[in-house]
């Protein structure tokens, strides 16, 4: 049976029984939440007008925050927007990373990533699934009724999060061999196989955050990097030569700069975008956004999901 009764709670674990070596089960969910006034059930009173969905599984009899199992080679995030789905009837779009919960599952270590994540439309809901009930409540009131207290703190870190008002997947061009086995100009440069492979990878990711516009920086291997997300979601790609590495000549700091107000400028219009820029550029603009000292290198055909609150970058997190 799964006992999440004796859950360690958001970043903490307890050591393995008996000197378990087997690899944690890997889960994913999210608080998903829309406002009190869109259109749909609600059972609860809403605190600063924001309902959060809770999952009822009969087998348990508990409830909980809606989650599920990763399939094999499927990405967390993925797994995540998925289950919601198949579990609440939500297709939803991901904001924030909350904090990930460790706990023992019929004996087994598990790990549970949760995001964030704004409720858009209906649709994606499996019978198959253990789930009987949903519930829209206020968050005070989830926190009350929730049978785990890691749930409740995982909800307590939803409720501290400011208003996220925008949102831009960011990621950095896939990998496209090297540059001193080529012999044109470095600006139209292809991926290679590696790179197509990793561009596929990032489409459903870049797709996940509905985004209504795609922009590139200039440079052929950043704009075929966008080529399968496109195809996805049939959009267009804007090149902007506002997201490119330095000119020779020109000085990192005035492309890192641009980059930065590029990116907030995309999220202060409310409308979630994705953008592909390059290895030179990223590291700076988000050390500019973000205030942070941290390691911000970007593997080529990896990404962020950065949140804004107003002007502010409130989080990011490492797709």
């Amino acid at each position: 049976m799964l006992d999440e009764r004796d859950a360690a709670g958001p970043g903490r674990s307890w050591p393995t029984a008996g000197g378990d070596a087997r690899p944690p089960v890997r889960a994913a969910g999210g608080v998903v939440w829309r406002p009190a006034g869109d259109p749909g059930p609600a059972d609860g009173h809403a605190r600063g007008g924001v309902l959060v969905c809770l999952v009822h599984r009969p087998r348990y009899g508990d409830w909980s925050l809606p989650k599920g199992k990763l399939e094999r080679g499927e990405h967390p995030l993925l797994a995540a927007v998925r289950e919601v789905a198949e579990e609440a009837d939500v297709r939803a779009v991901p904001q924030v990373r909350l904090p990930t919960v460790r706990y023992r599952s019929e004996g087994r270590p598990k790990v549970v990533d949760y995001w964030s994540m704004r409720a858009v439309a209906t649709g994606g809901f499996q019978p198959a699934t253990e789930v009987d009930d949903v519930r829209w409540l206020g968050v005070d009131e989830a926190v009350r009724l929730v049978s785990y207290p890691h749930d409740a703190e995982v909800l307590a870190a939803f409720a501290a999060l400011p208003t996220v008002t925008g949102t831009v997947t960011l990621v950095r061009h896939a990998h496209a061999g090297k540059r001193a086995t080529w012999s044109g100009p470095d600006t139209a440069r292809p991926l290679d196989a590696q790179g197509w492979a990793q561009a596929h990878a990032l489409a459903p990711l870049v797709a996940l955050s509905r985004p209504g516009r795609l922009l590139s920086a200039s440079a052929r291997r950043c704009v075929q990097t966008l080529d399968p997300a496109a195809a996805l979601l049939d959009l267009p790609i804007e090149v902007d030569g506002d997201l490119d590495e330095p000119r020779p000549g020109q000085h990192p700091d005035e492309c890192t700069l641009a980059a930065a107000a590029r990116l907030a400028a995309l999220a202060a219009t409310g409308e979630p975008a994705a953008v592909c820029s390059q290895g030179k550029v990223i590291p700076g603009a988000l050390a500019k956004l973000s205030g942070r000292p941290d390691d911000l290198t970007t593997p080529k055909g990896g990404g962020w999901l950065l949140a804004f609150a107003g002007d502010r970058l409130l989080a990011l997190d490492r797709l």
